[in-house]
């Protein structure tokens, strides 16, 4: 009979402390793991997201809600600023790139956002298919966003009012054309509707007409630019994104536009990394409630094997009788041991790629955002590396008594 196989049999000749101790280990292999998956996944989407800008300039609110509207596009923006009001940052000496948006529309609940084609550049989205948008109503497609809505080029939709599916009232009068499809770039792009600022503006019946728009859009002429945009000066957007040339500009801008203007700054870096402490602080509990399991696991394992091998002392000494030495009795328990370490590993880890697979549905549903499906990372093979280890430690501890078994006195009291 070989170890391998002798230590199955023992394992599964009692199935209910097996049963115990898998399931401990599982539920704290699956938390550890569905945790540190979830947190490393928000954070590179959100460092991903927020890295083409240094600040952004709303209406005076809350600054998480400014960069979680205007940035990442899952709350309701604080309101509009005018254009005018922020013409003199766009040509600041601190200010690289300063890039308007304005939304407050949707197409079956993926946002319609208006800005300028800088915009997809920041983020270094390139044309999958197409071409641009060049005017009003010309829109081009995120690549998520037009797989799930089923949108080609040249294909004609109606945003709704509204940043929530089937809430508002249709702009039937003012359809979009779908010019272009942009590549995957795993950024919120990828879930967007992007169009030129004159479409949101028009939509909302602010100023110019389509027609007036389009012309001007399309004419070279240098004195109807500079008409259209002293026009376009007037108008109102959601928000202003800004990428700083020098760091002064950070310590400097925003300070002054808090202090000094009606709108308001805030930093993305900043504000992200204040949810995510607000986060960590319910990661950690978790975490410690996953580590707790795991050492009630461990002892669950070494009472499970110290009571089986108390029970089997008549069996173990039989064993020692057939020429089977103690350094092999020792390592059929502890291939138990390392039996359930692995299999309780393994069950924990897919139950976590499970709840990660959950998180990700239901954040589809609300917001368009997705977590992946990744292999077992560097962090969660240490993992299984301290609990193999904890395992043969608890392990070894229950098998001590086996060192002190007398085969005559077991046999004789048998």
């Amino acid at each position: 009979m070989s170890i391998v196989y002798l230590a199955y049999k023992n394992l599964v000749s009692k199935p209910l402390n097996l049963a115990l101790s898998l399931l401990l280990l599982m539920l704290s292999v699956s938390l550890v793991t569905f945790v540190f998956q979830l947190r490393d996944q928000l954070d590179n989407q959100l460092d991903k997201n927020i890295a083409p800008f240094d600040m952004v300039v709303g209406a005076k609110g809350s600054p998480l809600q400014l960069i979680l509207s205007s940035v990442l596009h899952i709350d309701a923006p604080t309101g509009n600023i005018k254009l005018s009001d922020v013409k003199l940052l766009q040509k600041h000496p601190f200010v690289k790139a300063a890039i308007p948006v304005s939304y407050g529309d949707n197409y079956n609940g993926y946002r319609i956002l208006g800005t300028k084609k800088e915009y997809l550049q920041r983020y270094n989205v390139e044309l999958f298919k197409g071409k641009i948008f060049k005017k009003p109503f010309e829109a081009v497609i995120g690549y998520k966003a037009a797989r799930l809505l089923g949108l080609s080029i040249g294909d004609k939709f109606v945003g709704n009012h509204g940043l929530v599916a089937s809430q508002g009232h249709a702009h039937d009068d003012k359809p979009y054309i779908v010019t272009g499809i942009l590549e995957q770039s795993g950024t919120v792009v990828d879930q967007l509707i992007v169009t030129n600022l004159e479409s949101v503006w028009n939509a909302h019946n602010h100023g110019d007409d389509h027609e007036h728009n389009e012309s001007t859009h399309e004419s070279h002429d240098h004195e109807e630019d500079h008409h259209h945009e002293h026009t376009n000066e007037d108008k109102e957007i959601t928000s202003l994104l800004v990428k700083f040339k020098s760091p002064l500009g950070m310590v400097q801008l925003p300070r002054y536009i808090n202090e000094n203007t009606n709108a308001q700054a805030a930093l993305p870096g900043f504000e992200i990394q204040k949810l995510m402490n607000l986060l960590g602080s319910g990661v950690k509990t978790i975490n410690g409630i996953a580590i707790a399991i795991l050492l009630v696991s461990a002892f669950s394992i070494f009472i499970s094997l110290l009571k089986t091998i108390r029970e089997r002392r008549k069996e173990l000494a039989l064993l020692r009788t057939y020429g089977l030495g103690t350094p092999k009795i020792l390592m059929s328990v502890l291939l138990e041991g390392v039996f359930i370490s692995i299999i309780g590993f393994i069950l924990g880890w897919i139950l976590g790629r499970i709840g990660i697979w959950f998180v990700s549905e239901y954040m589809q549903g609300t917001n368009g955002y997705y977590l992946e499906l990744l292999s077992p990372d560097k962090f969660e093979l240490m993992f299984f590396g301290i609990i193999f280890v904890i395992t043969v430690v608890a392990t070894l501890l229950a098998s001590i008594s086996i060192f002190k078994l007398n085969v005559a006195k077991t046999l004789s009291d048998a």
